[in-house]
């Protein structure tokens, strides 16, 4: 058994101190729709419902074990790195100095402060989050204190193989296939570095944010390299530099087994997971599953196991998850058209709604033209398919329009 293999299995039992395994759960609803054995390992819920606390934990650990004076730590985040690492300094009975931008919600916030209780300080500085980090690694050099890094580290790489020490007790042997989500990298190197010692034969599949895909960039250019921009909707790996450790772990991943995952498809997983099986996954947790499609021709009849990263979801975006999803399964469409200002005009368009069609928003942008008018108009509808023949119908009728759904800019502004 290698060093690592070793203070992997380590770092698990230490984690007992903590908190009981997380559930290795066989998902009968995605088996089925699959044709395959597909177990979800439950990341979504440990104390602070995601598996950052693993290694924050054994950071912590480990570095009180080198310097038993250590008492001072400190990390920057805006979500599940900082409530891992409030809950590992109330456990060792250490202060934490935790850094998080000024436009983090105050719903995650009040739960870091929750786990945290009295040994946590929460300091909000910046707008953005490389302002915060910068701060919070000043207060370090000032103050003497330990930086925990939210997954560059040796240490905290240990603490996510944790995942896959207990992946293969609870499974009882060697899955076929394991999905993982990749942001900075910390879960995906820890759970390589293990499995590909312990258990050879797995296969792999790697899961990136289309607007944060840093693993991506780093294979093609052979080196970690920072994205000029990233979207941050899926919070929890939208990440715009892998790290330098994990990088160094996973440069030997084949580019075509890392897929990237449409921010509004996530949205989709996200609210079949929640009503059909009633599992609260945000948006990095929901990653692993969310690619099940794409794999279905070469998962039939194997075993696979998808990482569900976290839960953490402010159910106050529920609303936004759902407009992106209709929108992706193009349920939903706006559109700018130019409507004749006549009487009897918006009644004839009404009449080339289908029965299906509702109005969900309707707004004169316009009204100075003395014939036509601009209007901001969003559909819903049962069939995507009746979009084809509503736009035929306005074609027909010789109405001007423009359809918005997918113009980036313009729905920002707009919707």
């Amino acid at each position: 058994m290698t060093k690592f293999a070793a203070n992997a299995r380590s770092a698990t039992a230490a984690l007992r101190e903590l908190f009981p395994e997380t559930p290795l759960q066989r998902n009968d609803h995605l088996s089925a729709r699959y044709g395959a054995d597909i177990w979800l390992k439950r990341e979504d819920l440990s104390p602070v419902r995601s598996y950052k606390l693993r290694g924050a934990f054994n950071a912590m650990r480990k570095v009180r074990a080198r310097h038993p004076d250590q008492q001072e730590f400190v990390c920057a985040s805006a979500g599940n790195h900082a409530q891992g690492v409030a809950y590992a300094c109330r456990h060792f009975g250490v202060h934490g100095t935790i850094f998080m931008p000024v436009t983090t919600p105050q719903q995650k916030i009040d739960k870091t402060r929750i786990f945290g209780g009295d040994q946590v300080r929460i300091q909000l500085t910046g707008d953005y989050f490389d302002q915060t980090l910068a701060a919070a690694q000043a207060f370090c050099a000032e103050n003497g204190a330990h930086f925990l890094s939210p997954f560059d580290d040796p240490d905290v790489i240990e603490g996510q193989a944790s995942v896959a020490v207990e992946i293969l007790e609870q499974l009882g042997q060697a899955p076929d296939l394991v999905v993982l989500p990749v942001g900075g990298g910390g879960l995906a190197s820890g759970v390589t570095a293990y499995l590909r010692e312990a258990a050879p034969t797995v296969a792999y599949r790697f899961v990136e944010p289309m607007g944060g895909a840093s693993l991506t960039a780093a294979l093609q250019k052979g080196t970690p390299t920072k994205l000029p921009r990233i979207n941050s909707f899926v919070d929890g790996a939208a990440v715009a530099r892998i790290g330098d450790a994990n990088f160094g772990m996973l440069s030997w991943v084949p580019p075509e087994t890392v897929l990237l995952a449409p921010e509004d498809r996530i949205c989709v997983t996200m609210l079949e997971m929640l009503n059909v099986e009633g599992i609260v996954l945000e948006p990095a947790g929901a990653l692993s599953v969310d690619v099940l499609p794409k794999l279905a021709d070469t998962i039939k009849g194997k075993t696979v196991v998808c990482v569900t990263s976290g839960g953490n979801f402010d159910f106050e975006r529920l609303p936004e998850v759902k407009e992106r999803a209709q929108r992706y399964s193009g349920l939903k469409k706006y559109f700018i058209l130019r409507m004749p200002q006549r009487p009897g005009a918006l009644r004839e368009f009404l009449n080339m709604l289908g029965p299906d069609d509702d109005i969900t928003r309707f707004e004169y942008l316009k009204k100075s033209a003395r014939n036509f008018g601009s209007v901001l108009i969003g559909i819903e509808t049962k069939d995507a398919g009746s979009f084809a023949q509503f736009t035929d119908r306005m074609d027909a009728a010789g109405l001007a329009f423009r359809d918005i759904t997918s113009d980036e800019a313009l729905s920002e502004f707009l919707i």
